[in-house]
């Protein structure tokens, strides 16, 4: 053979084979959706026009729109066959104490009657900081735990308790659960970090000025640099809460006396917009007197009280016993920290309520 031609053969050989350092094998679409995409997690809650929870949709009954656009619902697991995961906050401060150890009495029931053997739950308290009481355990646990607590007349640091249940569920909850946080407080905070920060900042640029304040005078000014700190935490606290994928829930000890001052007021407002951006319910029973003069009335309110502390419960039971966990994936971009806001409806159910989170945030590189 020539030279030529075996040099001819040779190109053609060559060309023959397959060059892989030079074309890039193009991945699957799946994949590829999945490495750019985020998985979003929604529990959500479904009643009737009597209130009863509604059970066994499929994906199909639902429609999820993310910026107003419909999105496509990866899976709808039910109450079932998904785990619950519960952080519940309990307040020990005096603010809470009339009725302290029936809440806690209630509190362990409640956790008996919900939790399954797979499901957990961890105990908080919130006193002058945020206190694991009991980590992430059974319902027998997390009762024990329960029982462990005492009231106190600490200062109490709501919002970085609340933080601190956020993000234990996020990082010890198990994938694909249903997370939820139980509070029970009148959302009032004296005492978290931000807000002790912020009083005392203010305190040191009125410097000498300060002696010369009245106490009324003195206390307005406080209360208007605990009122701007707790609004930033109000804001801190909800992107935690979010990122948890966790259900906010609350009940208010205080009941119907909660508007007797300001601070009362602002906790609860707390309380309900947590409850609302998240998909759960910020309770405010209305409890009767239980420390008056009348030992006879108290003991008939007691019982009162306990009725209508008991429904909550059965009710918040109900609820999680029939809750759906929703998952899609988006590929919403934009700059870190920007809101996207989700909606969930049932379709053909006009008589359906459905309270589920409303968005999420994104999150930077």
């Amino acid at each position: 053979m020539s030279l030529s031609r075996l040099f001819a053969v040779f190109v053609i050989f060559a060309a023959s084979l397959p060059v892989y350092s030079q074309v890039p094998t193009k991945p699957d679409e799946d994949e590829v959706i999945r490495v750019d995409s985020r998985l979003i997690v929604i529990p959500v809650s479904v009643t009737d026009a009597n209130g009863n929870a509604v059970s066994g949709l499929t994906a199909n009954d639902f429609r999820l729109t993310e910026n107003g656009r419909a999105q496509a619902i990866e899976s709808v697991g039910s109450a079932a066959d998904v785990p619950l995961e519960i952080a519940l906050l309990f307040d020990i401060s005096a603010t809470t104490s009339p009725m302290f150890r029936f809440q806690l009495e209630t509190a362990a029931k409640f956790l008996r009657d919900v939790m399954r053997p797979q499901d957990n739950a961890a105990v908080f308290s919130i006193g002058s900081k945020a206190v694991l009481v009991g980590a992430r355990a059974n319902a027998d646990g997390a009762v024990a735990a329960l029982n462990k607590i005492e009231a106190t007349k600490e200062y109490t640091a709501f919002y970085d308790t609340v933080a601190a249940a956020a993000k234990h569920l996020r990082e010890n909850a198990a994938e694909n659960s249903r997370r939820v946080i139980l509070v029970i407080s009148d959302g009032e905070d004296t005492n978290s970090e931000q807000i002790r920060k912020a009083i005392q900042s203010g305190n040191r640029r009125a410097g000498e000025k300060i002696n010369t304040l009245d106490s009324k005078s003195l206390y307005q000014m406080t209360v208007k640099l605990r009122d701007d700190a707790s609004r930033a935490e109000r804001q801190r606290v909800g992107r935690l809460l979010q990122d948890a994928d966790a259900v906010f829930y609350s009940i208010n000890p205080g009941g119907s006396s909660f508007h007797l001052n300001a601070i009362s007021v602002f906790g609860q407002e707390n309380m309900q917009l947590f409850a609302d951006a998240t998909g759960g319910s910020a309770f405010l029973p209305r409890f009767s007197p239980i420390d008056t003069k009348n030992e006879y009335l108290n003991n008939a309110n007691r019982n009162k009280n306990g009725e209508v502390l008991d429904r909550i419960f059965t009710q918040l039971a109900n609820e999680l016993r029939s809750q759906y966990l929703i998952q899609y994936y988006t590929d919403a971009d934009g700059p870190a920290d920007r809101f996207v806001p989700i909606a969930v409806t049932v379709t053909g159910r006009s008589d359906a309520k459905v309270r589920s989170r409303k968005g999420f945030y994104l999150r930077g590189n």
